[in-house]
């Protein structure tokens, strides 16, 4: 589970250039496109990480956010499910606002805990990238925090470069901030990890 005891700051990352590889599921998963009624599953495995406070916000938000277009949305969320058709991990890639216009953003990458530890969110990221490479939308930027430092290295290993200035959306970059957390919280290797790719 995420330590939401490490302070909040904003974590900016973009990859500029995205070099596919194998994406490897493990036996008894699968790919699943949305459908009415994917939010529910989704909303429970945010609720479940801590990102919303009950899973009626979480679907709410989805809905607000993500359901205008619902052609547009399975184009663009990626699921993984178990053996059963239980929705265990999602990813969504989206867009936002940076300037006048807008960027490729991914949303969202979740696993539910239970199956937390199998690679699932490797490959979530790996499926998502490859679908913004193959609508031509790079660079992506994503949007996290100190406490998913998993996360962070995750990002990195697909080509993703911490931001030392640059953002998008409403998000301020603080990027200082970020990594004065971080060195108290991984072990030194892992910190230069992150020092040596931010740009």
């Amino acid at each position: 589970m995420l330590d939401r005891s490490i302070p909040f700051y904003n974590v900016i990352m973009k990859c500029e250039r995205y070099v596919p590889s194998e994406i490897v599921l493990p036996p008894g998963f699968h790919w699943k496109a949305y459908e009415p009624g994917a939010e529910k599953a989704w909303a429970a495995m945010e609720y479940e990480i801590g990102d919303f406070d009950t899973p009626q916000e979480a679907e709410d938000y989805f809905l607000a956010t993500y359901c205008a277009d619902v052609e547009e949305l399975r184009k663009r969320c990626v699921f993984v499910a178990d053996a059963r058709g239980q929705i265990v991990g999602a990813c969504i890639a989206w867009r936002d606002r940076r300037g006048e216009g807008t960027v490729a953003s991914l949303h969202w990458l979740v696993v539910a805990p239970a199956f937390q530890g199998r690679g699932l969110g490797k490959a979530l990221c790996q499926r998502t990238m490859e679908l913004f490479q193959s609508l031509g939308e790079l660079p992506v930027y994503v949007h996290t925090q100190p406490w998913s430092h998993k996360a962070i290295v995750l990002y990195i290993r697909q080509g993703f470069r911490l931001q030392t200035r640059d953002t998008f959306s409403h998000y301020e970059n603080q990027y200082p901030l970020a990594m004065q957390t971080l060195k108290g919280v991984l072990p030194p290797e892992r910190y230069r990890l992150l020092e040596e790719h931010s740009v």
